[in-house]
């Protein structure tokens, strides 16, 4: 067989497919409606930066003293729970076998490193039973239970397999703004 035959064969199967595929579309499909769908993607498309995403700092930016098993932990100060750093995680992971719960409470800390505030998110790791070591209840800028969404006494293990409550994260989201 010759070589140009197979390309040819190729560019036909290619051409005919392509063919069928937008004659097939042209009957199927009014040119109104491909507006209407394209305007829909197009629609979709610009909605995508709103997406939620991990704006999370990387922790190596910074620059921290002092024990991270320890309730007086610069990181700590509105966090009420076991610390994973005391139960086999670290400051920012669950440890093996335990899951980060998608809920989350926040608060503001202040690094005494470069005296600035950051905004932390207090993470539940559940699926595994209650750590019983380095248990630490800070109040810093806590709210009342009647603003859920800053109360760190609440159980934050919604949206896992396991709702059995194991240890809590502190992550920096982000400097604090001043405005």
């Amino acid at each position: 067989m010759n070589k140009n035959s197979i390309v040819d064969k190729t560019y036909y199967w290619i051409d005919e497919t392509a063919r069928n595929q937008a004659l097939r579309l042209a009957r199927t499909l009014s040119r109104r409606n491909f507006l209407s769908r394209l305007g829909m993607f197009l629609a979709g498309a610009a909605t995508l930066p709103l997406l939620p995403v991990s704006r999370a700092l990387s922790q190596e930016k910074v620059q921290e003293i002092g024990d991270p098993k320890s309730c007086d932990y610069w990181r700590y100060c509105a966090m009420g729970g076991a610390l994973c750093t005391c139960c086999g995680g670290s400051i920012t992971t669950c440890p093996p076998g335990s899951e980060t719960s998608p809920i989350t409470w926040v608060g503001t800390c202040r690094n005494p490193v470069d005296d600035r505030n950051y905004l932390m998110s207090y993470n539940d790791c559940c699926g595994k039973p209650v750590c019983r070591r380095c248990f630490c209840h800070n109040t810093e800028r806590d709210r009342p239970v009647y603003f859920p969404s800053n109360a760190g006494s609440i159980l934050w293990c919604f949206g896992t397999a396991e709702r059995t409550y194991h240890c809590t994260v502190a992550v920096v989201l982000s400097e604090a703004s001043t405005d």
